[in-house]
């Protein structure tokens, strides 16, 4: 065994251990938290990773300019900022979030969310629905028409299902994986028992649905893997490879799978590409969609409309 592996080992031990101790005070649901819809339009802050795989200078640029040290950084998201839902993993919930609930708040992020989906969800594409509902009563009672999804190891694979199978593209404006079977992973311990442990594997039929089409997919994807990640069989299936979707591969090093939602450089990288500025296209495309879809539900909820059979 490498000293690197090593190291990367001993780390998942001490966050497993750290955990098993927080892993209670997730298991009931968090109360939603009402806020006033937002005013004005955010200022662009913050530069996102970039390049075809990317990213690695990007995780390690955060350390470079300090803000792996919170205590320095000053925050910089807006009150009118998208609101961040972040969607656990595989027998997880929302207690995996903690050290990086805390990051983002201190970077600016007010307006964070959990969900907390039931171990015996059978089905990738009801958690999918699931987290589709959360997302519309999200908006509905902020104001907001799109949030940002930070999904961990099988969350992430559940924000993907909505985004690009689900419509979830019009309310998801950037989705973070971190440690997901974008591609299907070899190692799916429980996969004779939980049906949805089976549909993480390579050539389900979950996975063969992802990799169809998606044109004009309007989500931005940044997904963080690791070399040492010992449950990405083979490692490269954590990263996004599809030739629709506009997505940067952050590779990070010497972290393990259960490290990567509370290691502080991957929260440095993670805040920076939720502050990552959408292009004016992309804004005005968005605007004039939405406009469209708006005047389509009124004309639809007028008293002389009619609707076809």
């Amino acid at each position: 065994m490498s000293s690197a592996l090593l190291a990367a080992t001993a780390l998942e031990l001490a966050v497993l251990a750290g955990h098993l101790i927080a892993y209670p005070f997730g298991l009931t649901p968090e109360r939603p938290e009402r806020r006033p819809p937002p005013r004005s339009p955010a200022p662009p802050t913050g530069t996102g990773a970039d390049g075809p795989d990317g990213g690695e200078a990007a995780v390690h640029a955060a350390t470079a300019r300090g803000e792996a040290h919170p205590a320095t950084a000053l925050p910089v998201a807006t009150a009118v900022a998208p609101p961040v839902v972040l969607l656990h993993g595989f027998i997880d919930n929302r207690s995996v979030f903690v050290v990086l609930r805390r990051a983002l708040t201190r970077r600016g992020h007010r307006h964070l969310e959990s969900l907390n989906y039931s171990p015996l969800t059978r089905d990738i594409r009801t958690a999918a629905e699931l987290l589709g509902r959360h997302v519309e009563e999200i908006c509905a009672r902020t104001g907001h028409s799109r949030v940002d999804v930070v999904g961990h190891s099988l969350g992430g694979l559940i924000a993907r299902y909505y985004v690009q199978r689900l419509g979830g593209d019009r309310r998801v404006r950037t989705l973070v994986t971190l440690g997901t079977p974008h591609g299907g992973t070899a190692v799916a311990p429980g996969a004779g028992i939980h049906p949805i442990v089976r549909q993480m594997r390579g050539g389900s039929s979950v996975i063969e649905e992802l990799r169809g089409p998606a044109p004009g997919c309007r989500t931005r994807f940044v997904s963080f893997w690791s070399e040492l990640d010992q449950v990405m069989v083979p490692v490269g299936t954590a990263c996004v490879d599809h030739p629709d979707l506009d997505a940067v591969n952050v590779r990070v090093t010497g972290i393990g799978h259960l490290a990567l939602p509370v290691h502080p450089t991957v929260a440095a990288a993670i805040r920076e590409a939720l502050e990552a500025p959408e292009t004016s296209e992309d804004t005005a495309e968005d605007t004039a969609e939405d406009t469209a879809e708006d005047t389509a539900d009124a004309a639809g909820s007028s008293p002389g409309a009619t609707s076809a059979a």
